[in-house]
């Protein structure tokens, strides 16, 4: 169970900082440009809506994870969606974005919980 804490710990935390961080240092700054489409406010309403929502499916995947007797086939495939995403980021970015080890993290912890 431990394992599956560790990864709900890490989902969590990569949810804060997406949601705080990233927002500050992505979203915010590219919403301030008028440039197309970002110039329609229906759209700069769903950037930020879909940002923050991103986070918040982050904390329904940690509550999945920490629930008592979610079954292991579910933790397997919350697991590798999260390993899969990290290691498609740091492949894709170069290593270069923040956030693929804490993506891994959360899968390989997910996964050493289904499996023990």
């Amino acid at each position: 169970m431990i394992w599956l804490w560790l990864s709900a710990a890490f989902m969590v935390t990569t949810a804060g900082v997406h949601s705080v961080l990233g927002y500050r240092r992505m979203i915010v700054p590219l919403l301030r440009g008028e440039a197309e489409p970002l110039a329609d406010p229906l759209t700069r309403r769903i950037v930020r809506f879909a940002w923050h929502a991103t986070s918040v499916l982050m904390l329904i995947s940690a509550a999945a994870t920490a629930w008592p007797g979610t079954p292991d086939s579910l933790l397997i495939v919350i697991g590798t969606g999260w390993l899969a995403s990290g290691l498609f980021d740091a492949a894709y970015t170069k290593g270069r974005h923040v956030a693929w080890p804490a993506l891994s993290g959360a899968g390989i912890f997910a996964l050493i919980g289904a499996l023990t």
